[in-house]
């Protein structure tokens, strides 16, 4: 005899005739129906707790599924949103190219496209309205070294003094670059927290000399860590004024014009205004596509939506299938658990219990159990998010909305698939219910 079937012949007669006396009015009927079959699927999960499990198994990896594909989606795009497309507020940047998703479009844009000069970047700061602010920095790698240290493949910036206003990099100790260090071509660096550790770990920086390329370089600052992106340092980088850069490096480079809008509302006015001055001083018809990139934290975000959308979409069809596995197992075992059952049913209705009664117990009950398995689903997706935040550098995020979503699904996917059952059960006809042998 199966727990189940003892659990019910225990509440006949004895609690079955108390049931029918609790519902002599509307509102104590309609607590029973809630109370009490929640309380027998409860004890059916506890008095079976190998089979409850394999029964809410789909329900379990589907939720936890769920979980995991929306706190790596949502901890990926805040990551991205942060450290990617970030480039500081109301930020955005002309470059020789837009955002090149494939071969072919670098290729064909190379043929076309200049290089972003010195004399743009002046034009483009004498003439803009919509601008707080436009910066320029140029990049490329290059050798540091201190004493009997060296570092290969740093990244060498060269940067206009209200860089400092612009970028999302800020000074922990010393200072930014100053105006009159690019007017005086002056040698001094802003050191990255990792070259900062490796060559002066436990003493000041600050005042002593390092060497880039060869060249000698006072330190005059350091800037806060910023960290890593998807498990790469992005604090192996110094700091020096464009014009020193240019005369160390050379202007035969393509330079990164940073604007700063006015507000977050005038972003889209800028840009329009940023790329009809870039038109005008490359002379180019209305026909003619642009020969620059205008580069906006929201287009790289798009692209990112697009290449994470697909992945995201076929892991959400495999949640689907695995909510209908376990919403059929369900039901299979709410339509045994009816079998099992069945003079209960007649007791119940001989004493008054109607078919809504019936109804509302069976539903309940698969409505409980699927819940337990959203639960259970939850808590493991929770725990495997923060195992991966911790001890791998892809970023996790669990919105607490999902949490509640997932468990609601749950919920609706036991609902759905009892109702069958439910109402078979309420069909049953009290008399041949009360004949059934099990």
């Amino acid at each position: 005899m199966s727990s189940m079937e003892s659990i019910n012949q225990g509440t006949v007669p004895g609690q079955a005739a108390q049931v029918a006396a609790k519902t002599d009015t509307p509102v104590a009927r309609r607590r029973v129906s809630l109370k009490e079959p929640t309380m027998i699927a409860l004890e059916t999960l506890r008095a079976h707790k190998l089979r409850s499990f394999l029964t809410l198994l789909g329900i379990i990896l589907s939720v936890s599924t769920l979980i995991l594909v929306v706190s790596m989606v949502q901890g990926a795009n805040r990551y991205v949103s942060d450290k990617v497309a970030n480039f500081g507020s109301n930020v955005f940047l002309i470059r020789q190219y837009p955002i090149i998703t494939s071969a072919e479009e670098f290729v064909k844009l190379s043929r076309t496209n200049r290089k972003i000069t010195w004399e743009d970047y002046e034009y483009l700061r004498d003439n803009m309205r919509y601008a707080d602010a436009v910066g320029l920095q140029a990049t490329g790698n290059g050798k540091v070294k201190y004493k009997t240290e060296t570092i290969e493949d740093i990244s060498v910036r060269g940067v206009t003094a209200n860089m400092s206003g612009i970028d999302t990099e800020e000074v922990a100790s010393g200072r930014y670059m100053t105006d009159a260090d690019n007017e005086h071509r002056a040698n001094v660096t802003l050191l990255g927290t990792d070259v900062a550790k490796r060559f002066f770990s436990g003493v000041d920086p600050l005042g002593k000399s390092i060497y880039i390329d060869g060249e000698a370089y006072e330190v005059v600052g350091v800037a806060k860590e910023i960290g890593t992106t998807f498990g790469q340092s992005q604090d192996s980088f110094v700091y020096i004024p464009l014009q020193t850069w240019r005369k160390q490096y050379g202007s035969n480079v393509s330079f990164s014009v940073n604007v700063k809008a006015l507000s977050a509302e005038l972003m889209q006015p800028a840009e329009d205004e940023a790329r009809m001055l870039m038109r005008a001083r490359r002379h180019l018809s209305p026909k003619q596509d642009d020969t620059f990139g205008v580069v906006e934290p929201s287009a790289i975000m798009e692209l990112y939506n697009n290449l994470t959308g697909s992945l995201t979409g076929g892991s959400f069809l495999i949640v689907g299938i695995f909510l209908i596995i376990g919403g059929i197992v369900i039901m299979n075992i709410m339509l045994a658990s009816v079998t099992e059952r069945t003079r209960e049913i007649g007791v119940r209705k001989s004493l008054g219990a109607t078919r809504v009664d019936v109804l509302m117990q069976f539903l309940v009950e698969s409505a409980v159990m699927a819940a337990i398995g959203g639960v259970i689903g939850v808590m493991a997706a929770a725990i495997i998010s923060f195992a991966i935040g911790h001890l791998t550098p892809f970023p996790m995020n669990l919105p607490i909305q999902w949490v509640v979503i997932g468990v609601g699904v749950a919920t609706a996917v036991g609902v759905f698939f009892g109702v069958y059952p439910a109402y078979k059960a309420s069909k049953l006809n009290p008399i041949e219910a009360l004949r059934f042998e099990a």
